[in-house]
């Protein structure tokens, strides 16, 4: 254990940061988790109600990866990559347009 108050105050706030840190990082994960469960109900049943909450899921997604980007616990480029995923995801199981 540090002496100096001074380092006795970082050890706090470093503590403090990787506990939020740790909670943005596992609020991605879950509702990455609740929109990829809702993905496959989508393909299963791709009903009207199944694709809204698709995009309910993926908004909520979203706005965390951006939130924690924003908060510095994830890096710009790491959010963009998992926003990338969520949205390929999706595309695998969309019908292509037909082309005429």
């Amino acid at each position: 254990m540090a002496n100096i108050k001074s380092a006795v105050k970082r050890i706090e706030i470093a503590e403090r940061n990787r506990l939020r840190n740790k909670s943005y990082k596992s609020a991605v994960k879950t509702l990455t988790k609740r929109y990829l469960t809702a993905l496959e109900d989508y393909a299963s049943d791709p009903s009207e109600a199944n694709r809204q909450a698709v995009n309910e899921r993926m908004a909520e997604a979203y706005s965390k990866i951006d939130k924690a980007v924003k908060r510095g616990v994830l890096h710009r480029n790491a959010g963009s990559r998992r926003k990338a995923q969520i949205a390929r995801a999706l595309k695998q199981y969309e019908q292509p347009a037909s082309v005429s």
